[in-house]
C-alpha cells in the first residue's frame, strides 16, 4: 500500500512539472504569424536611444563664427575704441587677408584689446575656417575693373600709390593677404589709416612697415579725404546681417 502511494506521488509531481513547463515554452513562443521575441534575459523592454548626431563641418563653423556675429553681422554696428567708428564690413573680403588680420591682432601686431582677446584663442585651423566662412558669405558680382578718380584725390592716391596693391579698382589687391577697401566704412577707413600713424601706445596703434611709410606722409584731412573718397566706390564688401539664435 506504502509502495502504490509513492508512486502515486511521485506520479502527480512529474505531471505538474510537466504542465508547468509546456505553460512556460507557450508563454514564450510567438502565436501564429507573430514575429519571435528578441528580448534578451535581463532586458527591460527598454528602447535602446539612438546614437547622437555628430556636429557637421557647417555647425563647427557656426560655432565659431559665434563670436564674430556680435559686431560683424549686425549692419551699422559702431565700436567706440579707439574712437566711434563703425566696425568694418568683412563678408566678401579676401580670406587671405582676414586670417592675416587675426594673426596680426593676436601677435600685437595690430593693438586692440577686444580684437586681441577674440584672436589669441584662435588655433590656425579656426583661423583659416572663419576666413573662408566670410570670405565666400557675400555674393556680390564684381566692380568695375577701374574707377576714376578726382583730380584732387587722385593726386593722394598716386602719392600715396595705393592703386599699386589695392588695385585699379582697390578691390583686386595685387596679393590676397591686402584688402579690398573700395566701398569700406569711410570711418573705419579713417582709424584704421591713422593707426598706421601711432607709436609706442600699448593698446591702440598699428605695426606694418609699408602702410607706415605711406601713410605717414599725409595729414589727417587729407587721410579723411581719401577714407571718404574710396567709401563711395562700388563694393564687394557686406554686412549679412546674421542671428546669434539660430
Amino acid at each position: 500500500m506504502r509502495r502504490q502511494l509513492q508512486i502515486s506521488l511521485a506520479l502527480m509531481l512529474a505531471g505538474s512539472a510537466f504542465v508547468v513547463a509546456a505553460q512556460s515554452n507557450a508563454s514564450s513562443s510567438p502565436a501564429p504569424g507573430q514575429a519571435p521575441s528578441t528580448t534578451t534575459p535581463g532586458a527591460t523592454g527598454a528602447a535602446t536611444p539612438a546614437p547622437q548626431a555628430t556636429p557637421g563641418p557647417q555647425a563647427n563653423v557656426q560655432a565659431k563664427v559665434a563670436m564674430c556675429i556680435g559686431c560683424h553681422g549686425i549692419p551699422g554696428y559702431q565700436a567706440t575704441f579707439p574712437e566711434v567708428h563703425k566696425v568694418p564690413m568683412i563678408a566678401g573680403q579676401n580670406a587671405q587677408y582676414i586670417a592675416t588680420a587675426l594673426a596680426a591682432y593676436a601677435k600685437g601686431d595690430r593693438k586692440h584689446p577686444t580684437m586681441r582677446g577674440i584672436a589669441l584663442p584662435l588655433g590656425d585651423k579656426d583661423i583659416a575656417e572663419i576666413s573662408n566662412y566670410y570670405a565666400g558669405l557675400a555674393k556680390v558680382d564684381p566692380v568695375p575693373a577701374t574707377v576714376e578718380a578726382p583730380a584732387d584725390v587722385k593726386k593722394l592716391l598716386d602719392k600715396g600709390a595705393c592703386a599699386s596693391c589695392h588695385g585699379a579698382n582697390f578691390s583686386k589687391p595685387i596679393d590676397g593677404t591686402y584688402p579690398k577697401i573700395a566701398g569700406q566704412h569711410a570711418d573705419y577707413l579713417y582709424v584704421a589709416l591713422k593707426s598706421y600713424q601711432i607709436e609706442g601706445k600699448p593698446y591702440h596703434g598699428r605695426t606694418n612697415a609699408v602702410m607706415a611709410g605711406q601713410v605717414k606722409q599725409f595729414s589727417h584731412a587729407e587721410l579723411k579725404l581719401l577714407s571718404q573718397y574710396l567709401a563711395g566706390l562700388p563694393s564687394e564688401l557686406r554686412t549679412v546681417p546674421q542671428s546669434r539664435f539660430r
